[in-house]
């Protein structure tokens, strides 16, 4: 069998909001523990508010893994390194273009009714991809940042959707 497979992965940069909502959520539990000795519905509180921390901080650890496996490829989300969900699977077959961001051939599709999809790592030294996608009605803008690897698997099967300049 000749069977075109590759995978990359990415861990998505903290943004200024990850950071304050860590931040408030500590700040709201140390507070609510230190006002809890003069009741106990803070107590209660507080202690509601710790359980959601120890559930929430692992969820705003996310990592993006993509699998490129002949003609299909797969957007994982894995949260807090032990949960993964698949978020996406696009079928080649129905993609307009490929082509890194900034790239001219993706000017057609500027003004045209597309929802975005981010899996890049937000990173600004990183080079991500973007891939137009036709889903049913609606059309897709898919940010992801592919390896060497799955660039030519990709150029070997689509030869005519990937443009790498």
């Amino acid at each position: 069998m000749n069977e075109l497979y590759a995978e990359a992965g990415v861990k998505r940069k903290d943004t200024a909001g990850t950071y304050a909502l860590r931040f408030l959520l500590i700040f709201a539990a140390i507070v609510l523990f230190f006002f809890s000795m003069r009741s106990q519905i803070l107590l209660f509180i507080a202690v509601i508010l710790i359980v959601a921390i120890f559930y929430l901080f692992p969820r705003l650890n996310i990592e993006y893994e993509y699998v490129f496996c002949d003609g299909q490829l797969d957007f994982d989300k894995i949260m807090g390194k032990a949960r993964r969900k698949t978020a996406l699977k696009i079928d080649f077959e129905q993609v307009e273009v490929m082509a890194p961001i900034g790239s001219h051939s993706l000017d057609s599709y500027k003004n045209g009714n597309l929802t975005e999809k981010d899996f890049s790592s937000r990173d600004k030294n990183a080079k991500p991809y973007v891939i137009i996608f036709r889903q049913g009605e609606k059309n897709l803008r898919i940010l992801f940042e592919p390896n060497e690897k799955m660039l030519n698997c990709i150029k070997m099967k689509y030869p005519r959707k990937l443009i790498q300049y």
